[in-house]
Protein backbone atom coordinates (compact mmCIF):
# COMPACT_ATOMS: atom_id res chain seq x y z
CA UNK A 1 0.00 0.00 0.00
CA UNK A 2 1.17 3.21 -0.98
CA UNK A 3 1.85 5.60 1.88
CA UNK A 4 -0.83 8.66 2.39
CA UNK A 5 1.01 12.09 3.38
CA UNK A 6 -1.77 13.29 5.79
CA UNK A 7 -0.78 16.72 5.42
CA UNK A 8 -1.40 16.71 1.93
CA UNK A 9 -5.12 17.21 2.54
CA UNK A 10 -6.29 21.44 3.09
CA UNK A 11 -2.24 21.45 3.99
CA UNK A 12 -2.21 25.29 3.78
CA UNK A 13 -5.93 26.02 4.81
CA UNK A 14 -5.74 23.66 8.32
CA UNK A 15 -2.00 25.47 9.21
CA UNK A 16 -3.69 28.66 8.31
CA UNK A 17 -6.77 28.54 10.41
CA UNK A 18 -7.25 28.89 13.93
CA UNK A 19 -8.02 25.94 16.02
CA UNK A 20 -11.42 25.11 16.57
CA UNK A 21 -13.05 25.60 20.16
CA UNK A 22 -13.86 22.12 20.56
CA UNK A 23 -9.81 21.53 20.54
CA UNK A 24 -8.55 24.33 22.07
CA UNK A 25 -5.53 22.51 22.96
CA UNK A 26 -3.67 22.59 19.46
CA UNK A 27 -0.53 19.94 20.71
CA UNK A 28 -0.82 16.58 21.05
CA UNK A 29 0.92 15.55 24.45
CA UNK A 30 3.77 12.57 23.96
CA UNK A 31 2.79 11.84 28.07
CA UNK A 32 -0.65 10.94 29.12
CA UNK A 33 -2.23 12.20 32.31
CA UNK A 34 -4.56 10.04 34.09
CA UNK A 35 -7.88 10.36 32.13
CA UNK A 36 -5.96 9.60 28.90
CA UNK A 37 -4.94 6.35 31.03
CA UNK A 38 -8.64 5.66 32.26
CA UNK A 39 -9.90 6.41 28.78
CA UNK A 40 -7.28 3.83 27.55
CA UNK A 41 -8.00 1.14 30.32
CA UNK A 42 -11.58 1.55 29.83
CA UNK A 43 -11.13 0.62 25.54
CA UNK A 44 -9.01 -2.03 26.83
CA UNK A 45 -11.79 -3.38 28.74
CA UNK A 46 -14.12 -2.81 25.67
CA UNK A 47 -11.99 -4.50 23.26
CA UNK A 48 -10.55 -7.19 25.65
CA UNK A 49 -13.99 -9.24 25.05
CA UNK A 50 -13.83 -8.37 20.84
CA UNK A 51 -11.74 -11.50 19.28
CA UNK A 52 -14.20 -14.26 21.75
CA UNK A 53 -17.50 -12.01 20.22
CA UNK A 54 -15.95 -12.69 16.80
CA UNK A 55 -15.20 -16.24 17.27
CA UNK A 56 -18.88 -16.65 18.55
CA UNK A 57 -20.18 -14.53 15.35
CA UNK A 58 -18.34 -15.87 12.52
CA UNK A 59 -19.13 -19.52 13.75
CA UNK A 60 -22.70 -19.03 12.13
CA UNK A 61 -22.20 -15.97 10.19
CA UNK A 62 -19.94 -15.58 7.07
CA UNK A 63 -16.78 -12.58 7.34
CA UNK A 64 -18.39 -10.55 5.48
CA UNK A 65 -21.81 -10.84 6.28
CA UNK A 66 -20.91 -10.02 9.62
CA UNK A 67 -18.66 -7.09 8.90
CA UNK A 68 -21.66 -5.38 7.46
CA UNK A 69 -24.02 -6.38 10.55
CA UNK A 70 -21.42 -5.08 12.80
CA UNK A 71 -21.11 -1.99 11.14
CA UNK A 72 -24.55 -0.82 10.66
CA UNK A 73 -25.56 -1.66 13.58
CA UNK A 74 -22.78 0.23 14.97
CA UNK A 75 -24.01 3.13 13.09
CA UNK A 76 -27.51 3.01 13.89
CA UNK A 77 -26.42 3.20 17.55
CA UNK A 78 -24.55 6.02 16.69
CA UNK A 79 -26.94 8.26 14.80
CA UNK A 80 -29.91 7.10 17.44
CA UNK A 81 -27.74 8.59 20.26
CA UNK A 82 -27.02 11.59 17.91
CA UNK A 83 -31.10 12.33 17.45
CA UNK A 84 -31.71 11.58 21.45
CA UNK A 85 -29.21 14.47 22.13
CA UNK A 86 -30.25 16.31 19.49
CA UNK A 87 -27.38 17.15 17.39
CA UNK A 88 -26.18 16.09 14.02
CA UNK A 89 -23.16 14.70 12.08
CA UNK A 90 -20.80 18.10 11.17
CA UNK A 91 -18.57 16.64 8.30
CA UNK A 92 -18.28 19.51 4.96
CA UNK A 93 -19.18 17.65 2.36
CA UNK A 94 -15.45 17.66 0.76
CA UNK A 95 -14.24 15.53 3.38
CA UNK A 96 -16.53 12.35 2.90
CA UNK A 97 -13.16 11.25 0.43
CA UNK A 98 -11.48 11.11 3.59
CA UNK A 99 -14.15 9.53 5.72
CA UNK A 100 -14.15 7.03 3.26
CA UNK A 101 -10.90 6.12 3.09
CA UNK A 102 -10.70 6.33 7.21
CA UNK A 103 -14.13 3.86 7.21
CA UNK A 104 -11.84 1.23 4.78
CA UNK A 105 -8.79 1.14 6.64
CA UNK A 106 -9.81 1.12 10.25
CA UNK A 107 -13.32 -0.67 9.97
CA UNK A 108 -14.19 -2.73 6.92
CA UNK A 109 -10.94 -4.02 6.27
CA UNK A 110 -9.89 -5.40 9.22
CA UNK A 111 -12.67 -6.28 10.81
CA UNK A 112 -12.71 -8.28 7.34
CA UNK A 113 -9.51 -10.25 7.83
CA UNK A 114 -9.53 -10.31 11.72
CA UNK A 115 -13.37 -12.21 10.87
CA UNK A 116 -11.68 -14.53 8.01
CA UNK A 117 -8.57 -15.39 9.90
CA UNK A 118 -10.74 -16.26 13.01
CA UNK A 119 -11.81 -19.13 10.93
CA UNK A 120 -8.54 -20.48 10.40
CA UNK A 121 -6.75 -19.98 13.25
CA UNK A 122 -7.40 -19.51 16.96
CA UNK A 123 -8.28 -16.08 18.69
CA UNK A 124 -5.50 -15.78 21.05
CA UNK A 125 -3.35 -16.04 17.84
CA UNK A 126 -5.26 -13.23 16.58
CA UNK A 127 -4.48 -11.19 19.35
CA UNK A 128 -0.82 -11.61 19.26
CA UNK A 129 -0.62 -10.46 15.97
CA UNK A 130 -3.36 -7.45 16.44
CA UNK A 131 -0.41 -6.60 19.37
CA UNK A 132 1.89 -5.51 15.95
CA UNK A 133 0.15 -2.74 15.83
CA UNK A 134 1.60 -0.03 18.17
CA UNK A 135 4.96 -1.96 16.55
CA UNK A 136 3.54 -0.01 13.02
CA UNK A 137 2.09 2.18 14.28
CA UNK A 138 5.80 3.81 15.70
CA UNK A 139 7.21 3.70 12.09
CA UNK A 140 3.49 5.04 10.52
CA UNK A 141 3.40 7.96 12.61
CA UNK A 142 7.20 8.64 12.23
CA UNK A 143 6.72 8.39 8.72
CA UNK A 144 3.82 10.26 8.20
CA UNK A 145 3.63 12.85 10.77
CA UNK A 146 5.87 15.67 12.00
CA UNK A 147 4.83 16.05 16.08
CA UNK A 148 5.24 11.88 16.97
CA UNK A 149 8.87 11.07 15.65
CA UNK A 150 10.21 7.37 16.50
CA UNK A 151 12.50 8.17 19.55
CA UNK A 152 14.56 4.85 20.79
CA UNK A 153 12.83 4.63 23.96
CA UNK A 154 9.03 4.32 22.16
CA UNK A 155 10.85 1.80 19.80
CA UNK A 156 11.96 -0.46 23.25
CA UNK A 157 8.48 -0.02 24.92
CA UNK A 158 6.71 -1.03 22.15
CA UNK A 159 8.78 -4.19 21.37
CA UNK A 160 8.61 -4.65 25.45
CA UNK A 161 4.95 -4.75 25.54
CA UNK A 162 4.59 -7.28 22.75
CA UNK A 163 7.15 -9.86 23.92
CA UNK A 164 4.91 -9.25 27.10
CA UNK A 165 1.67 -10.14 25.34
CA UNK A 166 3.47 -13.39 23.61
CA UNK A 167 4.79 -14.35 26.75
CA UNK A 168 1.38 -14.50 28.18
CA UNK A 169 -0.18 -15.78 25.75
CA UNK A 170 2.47 -18.46 26.11
CA UNK A 171 4.43 -20.36 23.87
CA UNK A 172 2.03 -23.43 22.71
CA UNK A 173 0.30 -21.05 20.49
CA UNK A 174 3.71 -19.50 19.25
CA UNK A 175 4.55 -22.89 17.83
CA UNK A 176 1.52 -22.48 15.64
CA UNK A 177 3.22 -20.19 13.58
CA UNK A 178 4.12 -21.64 11.00
CA UNK A 179 0.33 -22.92 10.28
CA UNK A 180 -2.38 -21.60 8.39
CA UNK A 181 -0.16 -18.56 6.79
CA UNK A 182 -2.49 -16.52 5.16
CA UNK A 183 -4.48 -15.89 7.43
CA UNK A 184 -1.53 -14.83 9.67
CA UNK A 185 -0.83 -12.70 7.02
CA UNK A 186 -4.28 -11.33 7.03
CA UNK A 187 -3.76 -10.71 10.63
CA UNK A 188 -0.41 -8.85 10.27
CA UNK A 189 -2.37 -6.66 7.66
CA UNK A 190 -5.18 -5.82 9.96
CA UNK A 191 -3.02 -4.34 12.28
CA UNK A 192 -0.69 -2.32 9.32
CA UNK A 193 -4.24 -1.22 8.38
CA UNK A 194 -5.15 0.15 12.12
CA UNK A 195 -2.05 2.29 12.26
CA UNK A 196 -2.30 3.68 9.22
CA UNK A 197 -5.89 4.64 10.45
CA UNK A 198 -5.20 5.91 13.37
CA UNK A 199 -2.74 8.26 11.99
CA UNK A 200 -5.18 9.04 9.16
CA UNK A 201 -7.30 10.31 11.78
CA UNK A 202 -5.70 13.26 12.95
CA UNK A 203 -6.66 15.08 10.09
CA UNK A 204 -9.67 15.47 11.19
CA UNK A 205 -8.53 17.21 14.56
CA UNK A 206 -6.89 19.81 12.39
CA UNK A 207 -9.74 20.92 10.56
CA UNK A 208 -11.88 21.01 13.92
CA UNK A 209 -14.23 18.21 13.60
CA UNK A 210 -15.58 16.11 16.63
CA UNK A 211 -14.58 12.32 17.19
CA UNK A 212 -18.21 11.70 17.56
CA UNK A 213 -19.21 12.75 13.63
CA UNK A 214 -16.30 11.02 12.77
CA UNK A 215 -16.94 7.56 13.84
CA UNK A 216 -20.78 8.34 13.01
CA UNK A 217 -19.69 8.96 9.39
CA UNK A 218 -17.29 6.35 9.29
CA UNK A 219 -19.11 3.38 10.35
CA UNK A 220 -22.14 4.63 8.47
CA UNK A 221 -19.55 4.72 4.93
CA UNK A 222 -18.34 1.53 5.91
CA UNK A 223 -21.71 0.10 6.30
CA UNK A 224 -22.68 1.17 2.43
CA UNK A 225 -19.36 -0.14 1.38
CA UNK A 226 -20.13 -3.46 2.64
CA UNK A 227 -23.20 -4.24 1.95
CA UNK A 228 -22.92 -4.70 -1.83
CA UNK A 229 -19.59 -6.81 -1.05
CA UNK A 230 -21.52 -9.11 1.46
CA UNK A 231 -24.34 -9.76 -0.93
CA UNK A 232 -22.55 -10.79 -4.07
CA UNK A 233 -19.38 -12.80 -2.14
CA UNK A 234 -21.52 -14.49 0.83
CA UNK A 235 -25.14 -14.52 -0.63
CA UNK A 236 -26.41 -14.37 3.10
CA UNK A 237 -29.97 -15.53 2.12
CA UNK A 238 -28.52 -18.84 0.82
CA UNK A 239 -27.91 -19.70 4.50
CA UNK A 240 -29.35 -20.53 7.70
CA UNK A 241 -30.77 -18.24 10.04
CA UNK A 242 -28.16 -17.56 12.79
CA UNK A 243 -28.50 -18.49 15.90
CA UNK A 244 -29.36 -16.14 19.31
CA UNK A 245 -25.91 -16.43 20.71
CA UNK A 246 -24.48 -14.81 16.77
CA UNK A 247 -26.76 -12.33 17.43
CA UNK A 248 -26.15 -11.50 20.43
CA UNK A 249 -21.97 -11.76 19.67
CA UNK A 250 -22.44 -9.19 16.60
CA UNK A 251 -24.88 -6.99 18.79
CA UNK A 252 -22.14 -6.59 21.83
CA UNK A 253 -19.28 -6.05 19.31
CA UNK A 254 -21.82 -3.44 16.86
CA UNK A 255 -22.85 -1.20 20.16
CA UNK A 256 -19.80 -2.04 22.94
CA UNK A 257 -16.59 -2.83 21.10
CA UNK A 258 -17.74 -0.56 18.01
CA UNK A 259 -20.13 2.36 18.29
CA UNK A 260 -18.84 3.31 22.14
CA UNK A 261 -15.57 1.91 21.55
CA UNK A 262 -14.19 4.30 18.40
CA UNK A 263 -15.95 7.29 20.01
CA UNK A 264 -13.41 6.61 22.67
CA UNK A 265 -10.57 5.80 20.50
CA UNK A 266 -10.66 8.87 18.42
CA UNK A 267 -11.13 11.30 21.61
CA UNK A 268 -7.62 9.12 23.29
CA UNK A 269 -6.23 9.76 19.72
CA UNK A 270 -7.04 14.07 20.06
CA UNK A 271 -5.70 14.30 23.38
CA UNK A 272 -2.98 12.02 23.56
CA UNK A 273 -1.86 11.36 19.75
CA UNK A 274 -2.01 8.21 17.61
CA UNK A 275 1.11 6.26 19.25
CA UNK A 276 -0.41 5.93 22.39
CA UNK A 277 -3.55 5.64 21.38
CA UNK A 278 -2.29 2.64 19.97
CA UNK A 279 -0.91 1.14 23.32
CA UNK A 280 -4.59 -0.12 23.64
CA UNK A 281 -3.96 -3.52 21.49
CA UNK A 282 -1.26 -3.95 24.06
CA UNK A 283 -3.61 -4.30 27.02
CA UNK A 284 -6.45 -6.36 25.18
CA UNK A 285 -4.78 -10.35 25.68
CA UNK A 286 -3.97 -9.59 29.77
CA UNK A 287 -7.39 -7.84 29.84
CA UNK A 288 -9.27 -10.64 28.36
CA UNK A 289 -7.56 -13.32 30.94
CA UNK A 290 -7.64 -10.82 33.92
CA UNK A 291 -11.58 -11.22 33.09
CA UNK A 292 -11.41 -14.64 32.77
CA UNK A 293 -9.97 -14.87 36.18
CA UNK A 294 -12.37 -13.02 38.24
CA UNK A 295 -15.44 -13.94 36.46
CA UNK A 296 -15.17 -17.10 35.30
CA UNK A 297 -12.49 -18.81 37.71
CA UNK A 298 -10.23 -19.27 35.91
CA UNK A 299 -6.19 -19.38 37.23
CA UNK A 300 -3.28 -17.48 36.07
CA UNK A 301 -0.13 -18.88 35.39
CA UNK A 302 3.24 -17.19 36.33
CA UNK A 303 3.72 -15.85 32.43
CA UNK A 304 0.39 -14.00 33.02
CA UNK A 305 1.98 -12.60 35.37
CA UNK A 306 5.64 -12.11 33.54
CA UNK A 307 3.54 -10.86 30.44
CA UNK A 308 2.27 -8.17 32.61
CA UNK A 309 5.59 -6.98 34.13
CA UNK A 310 7.02 -6.81 30.51
CA UNK A 311 3.89 -4.34 29.34
CA UNK A 312 4.08 -2.39 32.17
CA UNK A 313 7.60 -1.46 31.74
CA UNK A 314 6.80 -1.21 28.06
CA UNK A 315 3.97 1.04 28.81
CA UNK A 316 6.09 2.90 30.82
CA UNK A 317 8.82 3.39 28.64
CA UNK A 318 6.56 4.69 25.84
CA UNK A 319 5.21 7.06 28.69
CA UNK A 320 8.19 8.47 29.77
CA UNK A 321 6.71 9.72 33.14
CA UNK A 322 8.69 6.78 35.18
CA UNK A 323 12.18 7.48 33.33
CA UNK A 324 11.87 11.39 33.92
CA UNK A 325 10.94 10.86 37.31
CA UNK A 326 14.40 8.87 37.89
CA UNK A 327 16.14 11.15 36.15
CA UNK A 328 14.99 13.87 38.32
CA UNK A 329 15.83 12.17 41.39
CA UNK A 330 19.51 11.19 40.18
CA UNK A 331 19.70 14.70 39.96
CA UNK A 332 18.29 16.22 42.92
CA UNK A 333 20.38 13.20 44.40
CA UNK A 334 23.91 14.79 42.33
CA UNK A 335 23.17 18.26 43.06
Amino acid sequence: MKPIDPHAFDREHAEAAPAAEAYAHAMIRSQMNGSDWLLLLVLALIWGGAFFFIGVAVRHVPPLTYVWLRLTMGAAGLWAWLMIRGERVTLPRQVWGSILLLALLNNALPFALFGWSQTHIASGLASILNATTPIWGVVVAHVLTRDERLSPRKLVGVLLGFGGVAVMIGPSLLTSLGSSALAQLACVAASLSYALAAVWALRFKRLGISPFSVSTGQLSAGALVMLPVSLIVDQPWTRAIPPLSAWAAIGALAILCTALGYVLYFRLIDRAGATNALLVTLLVPPVAILLGGLFLGETLAPQDFAGLALIALGLGAIDGRLLTLFIRRRLRQTA
